[in-house]
């Protein structure tokens, strides 16, 4: 059970480093200077690339986090865990909404200002913070 517990542990902060890191490639993106071509082509390659490589991460993180949760039963029936899940959720559905970003950004229909993204780049800080506190803490 510790090795899936690290692996679970080394996957899930590789996953959220490409969430950390991706919204930087979008306030970068909605700095472009009109007109810049070769600038915003690199920065869409690169924010595909890391979408696809956190994606991959992301697979094993939530599938030893299962094994941990319904097979070997850790926090089984704890409120806890239920918040946690509710966070794991969160940032799922937070990878995907990055994911849809990029899409926009690519077909140019993304708008909102450098500041917006700075904004939307600190929701995965405030998500891991509750999640690490959940596990570690365990207050109910």
């Amino acid at each position: 059970m510790l090795w899936i517990k690290a692996l679970h542990i080394v996957f899930v902060a590789s996953w959220f480093a490409g969430l950390f890191y991706l919204p930087r490639i979008y306030v970068n993106l909605a700095m472009v200077e009109p007109g810049s071509l070769a600038e915003r082509d690199r920065l869409l390659l690169m924010a595909r690339k890391l979408l696809r490589f956190t994606t991959l991460l992301a697979v094993p993180a939530l599938a030893l986090g299962l094994m941990l949760w319904l097979g070997y039963g850790i926090g089984r029936g704890d409120g806890w865990m239920h918040a946690k899940l509710t966070i794991v959720v969160l940032v799922i559905a937070y990878h995907h909404v990055c994911a849809r970003m990029l899409r926009k950004f690519e077909s140019g229909g993304m708008t909102r200002s450098h500041r917006w993204y700075r904004w939307f780049n600190e929701i995965p800080v405030l998500l891991l913070l509750f999640a690490v506190l959940l596990v570690v803490i365990k207050p109910f």
